[in-house]
């Protein structure tokens, strides 16, 4: 297989080390025992290859061999469609993981997002955009509970769906906000534990804190 590199950020402060979506792909690599390196771009003065490469400037796009493929989702379904370790070879656990991994990054990360930044402001708790927002992402997380207390993994074994979904809610449980959802929280547990997660995310962190200087 030709070179794979990730390309995410040279720095971020503290706050988002961890949590920068490189990780995923990191995590995605390292499951499947698949070489990479990392390339930096500059987070302060983004350059016209980065928007050539990430029409928004962000972070990760990934290059194999001539092409580049950017937004975490679209890469680990790239890298699921090469590794059995990612995405089963069966077409109908195939599409299951599709759909599951769509389903993290719309209808449960979607209102995570906004949630996360809300909390970062300290917003007021009881204002009408808090409250509806909180709400929704409640109802979301309260379907996940039920769906989580039926199987370890979304489809099957571990795959690319359970990467996204995990890191998702793995930004919750960052405000404890996991502990009314006992099957969330342990299923983020079992995850994290995983060896790929442990290397990918202190791979990450030492990746930020060596520009720290």
């Amino acid at each position: 297989m030709d070179e794979i590199v990730i390309h995410t950020l040279d720095w971020v402060p503290e706050l988002p080390r961890g949590y920068v979506r490189d990780l995923r792909v990191r995590w995605a690599l390292e499951e499947a025992g698949l070489p990479y390196r990392v390339e930096s771009t500059p987070l302060r003065q983004k350059t016209e290859e980065h928007f050539a490469h990430q029409p928004f400037g962000q972070v990760p796009w990934l290059t194999h061999s001539d092409m580049t493929i950017f937004e975490s989702g679209a890469i680990l379904h790239y890298l699921g469609t090469r590794s059995e370790a990612l995405m089963p070879a069966d077409p109908s656990q195939r599409a299951q993981v599709t759909q599951w991994l769509f389903a993290a990054l719309n209808s449960v990360e979607m209102p995570v997002v906004p949630w996360t930044l809300f909390r970062f402001a300290n917003e007021e708790p009881d204002s009408q955009g808090w409250r509806q927002l909180n709400g929704f992402l409640h109802g979301r997380l309260k379907h996940m509970d039920t769906v989580l207390a039926k199987t370890e993994w979304l489809v099957g074994d571990f795959s690319v769906a359970d990467i996204a979904m995990s890191d998702v809610l793995r930004l919750v449980d960052r405000f404890e906000e996991l502990a009314a959802y006992p099957k969330c929280r342990a299923y983020v547990a079992r995850a994290t534990a995983r060896p790929a997660f442990r290397k990918a995310h202190a791979d990450q962190l030492a990746h930020f804190a060596a520009a720290d200087g």
